[in-house]
C-alpha cells in the first residue's frame, strides 16, 4: 500500500544507490544499438553545485534517460576539471591556515602533491552533489583533466602543434594578475563599475613654445610609457601636428603625433595618449605604427627602471597620486573630472588586473578558427537557439592569439626544455627532449623546464575526444565521437565550445558535436541577476533539500524556453512539487480501485468512449513530448507532460471514471481499471527523464501489486504510440463534455454564485449529436457542474445569462441566486481598476526616460503585469456583457 506521501528525503538516496550499484547508468557498447554520447560540461574540482549547473545537468539527463530508453547505447562522459588557479588557491590558503608555510617555501614537488592529496580528500564535493540531482553520467569512466590518460593527449597536442607551427612564444599583452603573479584569461576577469576621475594633461609640442596637445586619462600612472598621442586623420584642429612631435612631461622623451582612426573626434579633445604596453586598444594602435613598447610595471604592478628614477619602485597607485601632484606643479593638469569606468578585476584575487608586456606561449588561433568556422557555416555543427552562431561567428572572425601559459603550479607543466644557450626544445618526454638536444649540440647537456602550466581551458579543449581514450585508437573513441548535442551556457561559447570546435577538427578531423544547445541564465524572480554580493543568490542544494530533487528538475525544465531568461521562483518550485503530490495522489486513488498492470492490455480494444479518448489524448501528449525533446524545447516538452497528467488525466479522466468504476458493469468495471493502470504506467514512462525518483518509485512500488516488474524504470522502453488508433469520435464528443462542464464552472465563477447552490440549465438550438451526448452524460454534466437539472428550451428564460457552445446555447437562470443589480456593480468597480492598473503601466511603458534606464527585465516585467490586466479586463468586461444580457 502507497504511503500517503512521497518522502524525496529518504526515496532519492536509496532509489540512485539501487540505480548506480547496478549498472543502469553504464553504456552498453552494445553495437546493435546506436550509439548516443553527450560530454558533461567537466566542473571546477574545486566546485559546490550552482544553480546553472542544476539546469545545465538536468537538461542533459533528461535527453540521456530519453535516449536510454528509445533503446540508445547511450554514454554521458562525466569528469572534472583541474581548474589551475582556483585550486592552487584553495590549497595555499589551506597551507596558510595549518602552519603559515607557502608554497615557495614548501618547494614545487612537494606543493603539487599536497594539491594532488586535497583532490583525493575533498575532490569529489561536486559529483556527490551531482548524484543529489540525479543525474545519471556512466561514474565508471569518469575522468579528470590531469588524470594520466588526458595529460598524455595535452602533451601530444601541444608538441604537435607546436612542430606545425600552431604553438608559439611571443612578448605581446596579456591579462596579468600582480597578487597572483599569472596570466589570466578574459573570463577570470571582472569589469566593476568604479566611480573615478578622468585627468586632462597637456603635452607641449616640440618646437612650438607654448602650444600643447590636451590628451586625457583615467590612469594617470601610464603616461610614463606613452610611446605617441594619436589624432583622427581628419580633425581639422591636428592636421599640422601630425608627423610633429610632443616632449612627454616628467620624462624628457620626445614622442610622435600620429593619425589614426582610433581617435575620436567627439571624444574630449580628440587626442589620445598611446601606451603599447598597458593598454589592450594602444597595443593595436602601436603595431600599426610601429612604436616601441615601453614596460614600466614589473610583476607586482610596481614601477620599474623604465621610469625616472623618482618613481622607481612605486606602487602602481601611490606612483599615481605622485604623477598628478609633480605634472599640476608644472601647470600640465587642464582639469580633473568625476567619471565612472569600467575597471578589470581579478574574480579570485580581488585586485585591479594589469594589462602588462611579457613572454607567453600562444596558439594561432585565427589559423584554427578557419575550419571551425566553416564547419558551422556548412551546417556541421548548428547552434540551438540559432542566434547563438552570430556570437560564435563574431568572436570566431575576430579571433586573437590565444595566450595558453599560466605562472602556476598547479596544471599541465608545459613540454619544454631550454639548453644553455636558451633553445627551446618540445617534447612529450623530457627523454625526447633530451635526445634532440643531444642532437643539436653535438653532446650532452644539462637542460631546464619551462615552469609555466597550460591555461584550463587548454586541456578542456580536448575533453571530446580525450575521455574516450585518445591519442589511443580505442574502441570507445570509434564508437562515440563525434559526440552528439553539447549543453552548455553562452557566456563559455568562445573559451570552450569554439576551442573544441578547433582541436576536434585538428586532431580527428571532425566536428566534436552535431548540435551546440545554449540554456538560459537564470535570474532571481524580480529578474535581476543571480549573485552573492547582490544576496539573490539560490542555493540549488538548500532547494533538494526543502523540495526534492524532482520538484526542482521540472521548475527549471518547465521554464527553460529557447532564448528567454528563467525567472526563478520559490513560489513555482512549490508549484511543481504540487505536481509531483498530484502524481502520488492518483496512483494511490489507482492501487484503492484495484488498477493493476495488465500484461496482455490492449489499449486499441477498449470500447468505453472515456476510456478511447485518454488512449488518444495520451498518444498525443508522448507526441508532443517527444517532438519537444528533440527539438530542444524542453519547456514546450515539460508542459506536455504537465498538462496531459494534471489536466486531462487527474482532473478529468479520473472523474469522469468514477461512475464506471462504481457501477454493476463488470467487464466496464475490468476495461477501465487496466485502462487507468496502463495509462498510469505510460505516465511514469515518459515523465521519467524529468522526474526520475518519484517515478522510478511507484514503478517499483506499483509493479508489486502485479507481481513484480522485469527491471527498472529508467531501462524501461520509450512508450510507441505510432500505433495506437486514435478514436476521433471518442475524442471529440469528451473534449465537448470538457468544455460545457468548464464553460458552466467559468461562468459560476465570475457571477459569484455560491459555491453550494445548485442552478439549474436550459439549451437551446442542440445538433441531433449533441442531443444525444447530453443524454448520456446528464448525470456526470449535474455533477461536475453542480447543477440542478439539466433540460433544453426553445426561449431565453428571464433573468439568465447566456454562454454559446459550438451551435448551441445555454442559458444559466441566476434570478434569485445572485442580486443581478449588486453583482453589476462589482464588475463594474473591477473593470474601472483594472483600466486604471493599464493607464499605469501604459504611463510608464510610452515614458523614454524609463525605457531608456530601467534594466531589460523590469520593462518586461511591466509589460508582462499590462498584459494581464488587459486579460482580467477583458474577461470582466464579458462577465458584465452576460450580466446585462440578463437583466
Amino acid at each position: 500500500m502507497l504511503s500517503k506521501t512521497f518522502q524525496p528525503g529518504e526515496a532519492e538516496q536509496r532509489i540512485y544507490k539501487d540505480w548506480e550499484e547496478s549498472g543502469a547508468f553504464k553504456a552498453s557498447g552494445n553495437t546493435a544499438e546506436d550509439a548516443f554520447c553527450i560530454v558533461i560540461p567537466p566542473p571546477n574540482v574545486t566546485g559546490s553545485l550552482h544553480i546553472g549547473h542544476a539546469l545545465n545537468n538536468t537538461l542533459q539527463d533528461i535527453l540521456v534517460r530519453f535516449e536510454r530508453m528509445r533503446g540508445k547505447d547511450v554514454l554521458w562522459q562525466c569528469g572534472t576539471d583541474h581548474a589551475g588557479i582556483a585550486t592552487q588557491m584553495v590549497v595555499e590558503r589551506k597551507l596558510m591556515e595549518e602552519n603559515q608555510t607557502d608554497r615557495r617555501t614548501m618547494g614545487r614537488e612537494a606543493f603539487v602533491k599536497r594539491v594532488w592529496d586535497w583532490k583525493e580528500e575533498s575532490g569529489g564535493t561536486i559529483t556527490t552533489q551531482l548524484r543529489r540531482l540525479g543525474v545519471s553520467c556512466d561514474w565508471s569512466r569518469e575522468r579528470f583533466t590531469m588524470d594520466e590518460g588526458l595529460s598524455k593527449a595535452v602533451r601530444k597536442v601541444f608538441v604537435q602543434l607546436h612542430k606545425e607551427g600552431l604553438i608559439y612564444k611571443d612578448k605581446r599583452l596579456v591579462n596579468w594578475d600582480p597578487k597572483l603573479l599569472t596570466a589570466i584569461s578574459d573570463l577570470e576577469v571582472e569589469a566593476r563599475e568604479v566611480k573615478g576621475f578622468m585627468w586632462h594633461f597637456r603635452y607641449p609640442v616640440e618646437g612650438e613654445k607654448g602650444r600643447t596637445i590636451t590628451v586625457a586619462t583615467t590612469r594617470p600612472e601610464t603616461m610614463l610609457g606613452d610611446t605617441a598621442v594619436a589624432v583622427h586623420p581628419d580633425d581639422e584642429r591636428y592636421k599640422d601636428l601630425i608627423g610633429k612631435h610632443v616632449r612627454l612631461p616628467l620624462t624628457d622623451r620626445l614622442i610622435p603625433i600620429v593619425a589614426d582612426e582610433y581617435a575620436d573626434p567627439e571624444q574630449g579633445s580628440g587626442a589620445v595618449k598611446i601606451t603599447p604596453a598597458h593598454d589592450f586598444n594602444d597595443y593595436e594602435v602601436g603595431r600599426r605604427h610601429n612604436l616601441p613598447l615601453i614596460n614600466i610595471f614589473d610583476q607586482h604592478a610596481n614601477l620599474n627602471e623604465e621610469v625616472p628614477e623618482a618613481y622607481q619602485g612605486l606602487e602602481r597607485f601611490e606612483a599615481r597620486k605622485r604623477i598628478v601632484a609633480d605634472l599640476d606643479a608644472l601647470g600640465l593638469v587642464e582639469k580633473i573630472e568625476d567619471h565612472t569606468l569600467m575597471v578589470p578585476y581579478g574574480d579570485r584575487s580581488e585586485v585591479v588586473i594589469e594589462p602588462w608586456l611579457t613572454d607567453q606561449w600562444y596558439v594561432n588561433a585565427a589559423e584554427m578558427a578557419r575550419p571551425a568556422i566553416a564547419a558551422v557555416e556548412k551546417g556541421d555543427t548548428v547552434f540551438v537557439p540559432k542566434n547563438w552562431e552570430k556570437t560564435y561567428y563574431s568572436w570566431m572572425r575576430n579571433i586573437q592569439p590565444w595566450c595558453i601559459s599560466r605562472q602556476l603550479w598547479w596544471g599541465h607543466q608545459i613540454p619544454a626544455w631550454y639548453g644553455p644557450d636558451g633553445e627551446v626544445f618540445v617534447e612529450e618526454t623530457e627523454e625526447a627532449a633530451q635526445e634532440a638536444a643531444a642532437k643539436h649540440y653535438g653532446k650532452t647537456v644539462d637542460l631546464v623546464r619551462d615552469e609555466d602550466v597550460l591555461d584550463t581551458w587548454f586541456s578542456s579543449a580536448l575533453w571530446p575526444f580525450s575521455t574516450l581514450g585518445w591519442p589511443d585508437q580505442t574502441p570507445e573513441l570509434a564508437r562515440y565521437y563525434q559526440t552528439d548535442v553539447l549543453v552548455t551556457a553562452f557566456d563559455i561559447i568562445f573559451f570552450w565550445v569554439a576551442r573544441m570546435m578547433m582541436m576536434g577538427l585538428h586532431f580527428m578531423d571532425e566536428v566534436p558535436f552535431h548540435t551546440v544547445y545554449i540554456h538560459s541564465l537564470i535570474r532571481d524572480e524580480h529578474g535581476k541577476k543571480m549573485s552573492k554580493s547582490k544576496g539573490n543568490a539560490v542555493d540549488p542544494l538548500a532547494l533538494l533539500d526543502e523540495f526534492g530533487a524532482d520538484a526542482v528538475r521540472f521548475t527549471l525544465t518547465a521554464m527553460a524556453a529557447q532564448g528567454r531568461d528563467i525567472l526563478l521562483a520559490k513560489s513555482r518550485i512549490e508549484g511543481y512539487r504540487n505536481f509531483g503530490t498530484k502524481l502520488w495522489n492518483v496512483a494511490r486513488f489507482a492501487e484503492m480501485n484495484e488498477c493493476i498492470p495488465q500484461a496482455d492490455f490492449d489499449p486499441d480494444t477498449c470500447k468505453q468512449t472515456i476510456n478511447k479518448w485518454v488512449v488518444g489524448e495520451l498518444a498525443g501528449a508522448v507526441d508532443g513530448i517527444v517532438e519537444g525533446i528533440e527539438g530542444y524545447r524542453f519547456n514546450d516538452a515539460a508542459n506536455a507532460a504537465y498538462r496531459f497528467v494534471w489536466r486531462v488525466f487527474c482532473d478529468w479522466y479520473v472523474e469522469l471514471i468514477k461512475p464506471l468504476l462504481n457501477g454493476d458493469d463488470l467487464d466496464v468495471q475490468r476495461e477501465t481499471r487496466a485502462c487507468v493502470a496502463w495509462a498510469l504506467d505510460q505516465i511514469l514512462i515518459v515523465l521519467h527523464p524529468f522526474m526520475p525518483f518519484i517515478t522510478e518509485e511507484l514503478w517499483a512500488r506499483i509493479g508489486e501489486n502485479a507481481g513484480g516488474r522485469d527491471g527498472a524504470l529508467m531501462l524501461t522502453s520509450w512508450p510507441d504510440v505510432s500505433s495506437i488508433n486514435v478514436d476521433r469520435e471518442s475524442v471529440d464528443e469528451i473534449d465537448w463534455l470538457i468544455r460545457i462542464v468548464s464553460e458552466i464552472r467559468s461562468i459560476r465563477s465570475e457571477m459569484n454564485v455560491p459555491g453550494g447552490a445548485k442552478i439549474d440549465i436550459l439549451v437551446k438550438g442542440l445538433s441531433d449529436i449533441n442531443l444525444d451526448r447530453l443524454t448520456r452524460h446528464a448525470v456526470i454534466i449535474e455533477t461536475l457542474a453542480r447543477l440542478g437539472t439539466l433540460g433544453t428550451t426553445e426561449e431565453m428564460p428571464k433573468g439568465a445569462v447566456q454562454t454559446v457552445i459550438d451551435e448551441a446555447t445555454i442559458f444559466l437562470p441566476l434570478e434569485g441566486v445572485i442580486d443581478i443589480n449588486q453583482e453589476t456593480a462589482r464588475l463594474t468597480r473591477e473593470i474601472d481598476k483594472a483600466a486604471s492598473e493599464i493607464k499605469k503601466f501604459d504611463a510608464k511603458l510610452s515614458n523614454e526616460k524609463f525605457l531608456a534606464r530601467a534594466p531589460e527585465e523590469v520593462v518586461e516585467e511591466q509589460r508582462s503585469r499590462k498584459a494581464e490586466a488587459e486579460e482580467v479586463k477583458c474577461k470582466l468586461n464579458e462577465a458584465l456583457e452576460r450580466l446585462q444580457g440578463a437583466a
